[in-house]
């Protein structure tokens, strides 16, 4: 049984023991509905009671000819929701008038609505790759699309065996309820090593804690259900020649929800 943070009851977890992955919780694409599943498909596996999300050298572009930057993405998501094809009704649009290629069949796998939310993980990175673990609206409604970031880390801005700078807060996009709020925030740790990421989300606010060390507090937060998504990022503009061989990794030991 996992320690418990002080007057907290563990409600949910997933430390990814199981052979496969949970397909009631999770679904092993990022944003397919801007593209398709065959797409967007995760490449990740489950080992040493660990999920790894690689990018291998293979993996091709994340909406390829679109988006811009160039991004290659391995991600999953514990939420999918969409509208009819050639509709602006999806999750996360990343321009104004992007349209649904392929509808999506209504998911929802863990979407906590307020609780100590916390994963251990690390992340494996250069200069042209980020890790990331954010919380996000359903957006079955539009204005229900605000985010809560846990934590995202640029290898570009990680001193190796030093520090690096973490991004944490809030992202309101289409909520006028919730202020933009996000900042980065460099800490004396190291990326590659294991390290428990944390929010404790109120209806007043939400703290953001690294080990269990409170670094950031943010009012206003989401008053409604978040999805979680996990992902390692590659940007392949930013390459220097000298990493083509690199794999981006995510490797999570766990992820758990605690309620008050």
């Amino acid at each position: 049984m996992p320690e418990r943070p002080d007057g907290l009851r563990l409600v949910f977890e997933d430390d990814f023991t199981a052979p496969e992955l949970d397909r009631d919780v999770w679904l092993p694409h990022y944003l397919p509905v801007w593209s398709s599943r065959a797409e967007t498909a995760t490449t990740y596996a489950i080992r040493d009671s660990c999920l790894h999300l690689t990018i291998p050298t293979s993996q091709g572009l994340w909406c390829a000819g679109d988006h811009m930057p160039a991004l290659r993405v391995s991600g999953i998501q514990s939420g999918n929701f969409s509208g009819p094809v050639g509709s602006t009704i999806g999750q996360q649009p990343y321009r104004d008038g992007l349209t649904v290629k392929e509808e999506q069949e209504t998911f929802w796998g863990w979407t906590p609505a307020q609780g100590y939310i916390e994963m251990r993980a690390r992340g494996v990175v250069t200069p042209r790759s980020m890790v990331g673990f954010w919380m996000s609206g359903l957006e079955d409604e539009p204005q229900r699309s605000a985010e809560i970031c846990v934590f995202e880390v640029f290898g570009d801005a990680v001193v190796v065996g030093e520090s690096m700078a973490v991004g944490m807060g809030l992202r309101a996009f289409r909520d006028p309820s919730v202020p933009a709020d996000f900042q980065v925030v460099r800490l004396p740790v190291d990326v590659a090593d294991f390290h428990t990421y944390a929010v404790d989300w109120t209806a007043e606010k939400v703290d953001f804690l690294v080990d269990g060390e409170q670094v950031r507090t943010c009012p206003s937060p989401p008053a409604y259900p978040l999805q979680l998504m996990l992902a390692a990022f590659d940007f392949p503009e930013k390459s220097d020649g000298t990493d083509a061989e690199a794999v981006p990794a995510l490797i999570v030991d766990w992820v758990r929800e605690y309620q008050h």
